[in-house]
């Protein structure tokens, strides 16, 4: 039994792309958790900055969204391997929505109408590159 290119790509590619679309929202809405309780700088004197820093390295929000950025940085690095930077791009766009969705949950902002209605028709758009071919080009 002969296996599908097409669906062998698909599959090896959609893992890495929901994997993007969660861990590269969840790292940045990490950082911002974590830095709005560092808080900002006052004045640029060398025991001030010496603080953040030392808050910063042990903010456990800040350190976990580091984590989350890294395995979106490799997952991002592993699927551009074989699929193409405008299937992947937009494709991952779905993030929008994941953003939106944390930034409601997790950090209690308001998302308004307007909003929603923008990341439902760039999840449309999603959805049509979602059914396209990952890989139009020939390999390197």
């Amino acid at each position: 039994m002969q296996t599908n290119p097409l669906t062998n790509l698909h599959f090896k590619t959609l893992p890495l792309i929901l994997l993007m679309v969660v861990f590269a929202p969840l790292g940045n809405v990490l950082l911002s958790k974590g830095m709005k309780g560092v808080g900002s700088a006052n004045n640029w004197v060398p025991g001030d900055i010496f603080h953040i820093f030392v808050s910063i390295m042990t903010s456990g929000y800040i350190l976990l969204g580091i984590v989350c950025l890294l395995a979106f940085f490799v997952a991002y690095m592993l699927v551009l391997t074989w699929a193409d930077y405008s299937y992947v791009q937009p494709a991952s766009a779905f993030s929008y929505a994941v953003v939106a969705m944390l930034g409601y949950f997790l950090l209690g902002e308001a998302v308004p109408p307007l909003r929603w209605i923008g990341i439902f028709v760039v999840s449309a758009g999603v959805f049509i590159v979602g059914h396209t071919h990952p890989r139009t080009t020939e390999k390197a």
